[in-house]
């Protein structure tokens, strides 16, 4: 990800990629987009964080049973300062052009 040193660069420290797949699936997502150490990459297998966080979605009419919604959560010593949540089909506000902008 070539905005992984912008981001750091702010301050970032850790950047974390997580969906609701299994660590065999993350850890193959990780290695096909070249993400080194750069960015973590961490299975939610049950959908218990985004469950947590008010952020499931039903997929089942897909097939794929209950899903994530796509969203980017910035995080300042545990405590949340940001949260963008995706309308359904569009990839803007959980970008990383998205974060550096709120830093």
């Amino acid at each position: 990800m070539k905005e992984a040193a912008a981001l750091k660069s702010k301050g970032i420290n850790t950047i974390a990629f997580t969906a609701v797949n299994d660590v065999f699936v993350m850890d193959a997502w990780g290695k096909s987009a070249n993400v080194g150490d750069s960015i973590q990459m961490l299975a939610d297998g049950n959908g218990d964080y985004v469950k947590a966080l008010g952020l499931e979605m039903d997929a089942r009419g897909f097939g794929m049973g209950t899903r994530g919604q796509r969203f980017s959560v910035i995080v300042d010593n545990g405590v949340v300062t940001q949260l963008n949540v995706e309308p359904p089909g569009q990839f803007n506000v959980s970008s990383a052009e998205c974060a550096l902008g709120q830093l």
